[in-house]
């Protein structure tokens, strides 16, 4: 029952991790397509601000031994890649 919990706990975190990269990619498209460019100072703020806070969720989960850090570094990376990708395909327009 209690490595039940655990194993609930860890996939729990995990969902919760990937929800939030997913928020942050959302919120960054709906912002590139309706307001600023990735150029605009207010763009990298939200940016940053959204990573930093993140990596720092990632990083809790990780100290409590709900991830792995290789897993958190993956949700990071590709939430980067996604971004990327979007910026690139932004700055062609």
């Amino acid at each position: 029952m209690a490595s039940e919990m655990v194993i609930d706990h860890k996939e729990r975190a995990n969902a919760l991790l990937q929800a939030d990269a997913e928020k942050i990619l959302k919120l960054i498209k709906v912002q590139m397509d309706n307001f600023t460019m990735p150029q605009c100072p207010l763009y990298e703020e939200v940016l940053d601000t959204q990573m930093f806070g993140l990596s720092r969720e990632i990083d809790f989960a990780v100290r409590l031994g709900l991830i792995a850090d290789k897993d958190g570094k993956e949700i990071l990376d590709k939430l980067e890649r996604e971004l990327s990708i979007l910026h690139e395909a932004s700055v062609k327009k």
